[in-house]
């Protein structure tokens, strides 16, 4: 990579898009709803169920200006969802400044393992076991939203809700593998704890992206 495009991909001026695509927002707070995705490469936080692990090497993803990744959200949508891979690798101060200067508003998805950059108007927060999220994600969160995969997960959730502002909205999902056995234990999890909600990846009942 030459010295130009370094300097481009630290400045947030160029960054390695995986894909982009308008669609329905398929779990959380925003669920229903429709919004222009952008996906990030790069990813070393290592979910061994998630399902975009062709999102994990940045190598893979061509690094693309971000002028022209906002041209394209702005044909489509009010809303930009940011997700990845972890999209908190890269500096998004520029591209969420050029988003909200088009009157776009700027969500993002992440781990939150990452140092913070970005001007966001939804914050959701996924932590992960594996790489836990910086002091001020927690405190930038709108949305919390757990993964269970098995049980020992609603005590990480509690763990994690107890770090997020009182304001911040708690979601349990999960895991798409295993939820026929995970669904009901949540179901439960949330009558029993109503500051809870549950959260479902409706675009996959729904067959869309």
């Amino acid at each position: 990579m030459d010295l130009k495009t370094q300097e481009l991909i630290n400045t947030g001026k160029m960054l390695p898009l995986m894909e982009e695509f308008y669609t329905i927002q398929g779990e959380g707070a925003h669920t229903g709803t429709a919004a222009y995705f952008i996906r990030i490469g790069g990813c070393d936080v290592g979910c061994h169920w998630c399902d975009v692990k062709e999102s994990w090497d940045a190598n893979l993803h061509p690094p693309t200006h971000t002028d022209l990744i906002v041209e394209n959200a702005k044909k489509y949508a009010e809303t930009v969802v940011i997700t990845g891979g972890e999209p908190l690798m890269w500096s998004l101060d520029y591209i969420t400044a050029q988003l909200q200067l088009a009157g776009i508003k700027t969500h993002i998805e992440t781990s939150g393992a990452y140092s913070f950059s970005g001007k966001w108007d939804w914050f959701c927060l996924s932590p992960k076991k594996t790489k836990l999220p910086i002091e001020e994600c927690y405190r930038e969160a709108d949305e919390l939203k757990m993964i269970i995969h098995n049980n020992n997960d609603f005590k990480f959730a509690e763990e994690q809700a107890a770090k997020v502002g009182k304001n911040c909205q708690l979601f349990l999902q999960p895991e798409w593998s295993k939820k026929e056995k995970m669904t009901p234990l949540i179901i439960d999890y949330v009558m029993e704890n109503p500051k809870w909600r549950i959260s479902l990846q409706t675009h996959k009942y729904l067959n869309i992206p």
